[in-house]
């Protein structure tokens, strides 16, 4: 399990799903990951700082966004 830095990009509050930027990353997003159900949907703020764990580091699909921050 590793936790990573990011950016939210976008938030689909239908089914619960985020686009990041991994911190250090310029041009890489990673789409449709899972977002953690109690986090609430009016703090899934565009630019948002938020922490993704990834249970396997090469699935991205296998990952959830765990916590928002400022």
């Amino acid at each position: 399990m590793k936790l990573k830095k990011a950016v939210l990009k976008s938030f689909n509050s239908g089914s619960y799903t985020a686009i990041v930027q991994l911190a250090g990353s310029l041009k890489v997003y990673l789409e449709d990951i899972a977002v953690a159900r109690n986090i609430p949907a009016v703090e899934m703020i565009a630019g948002r700082r938020v922490m993704v764990v990834f249970f396997d580091e090469h699935s991205p699909k296998e990952a959830v966004v765990a916590a928002v921050y400022t």
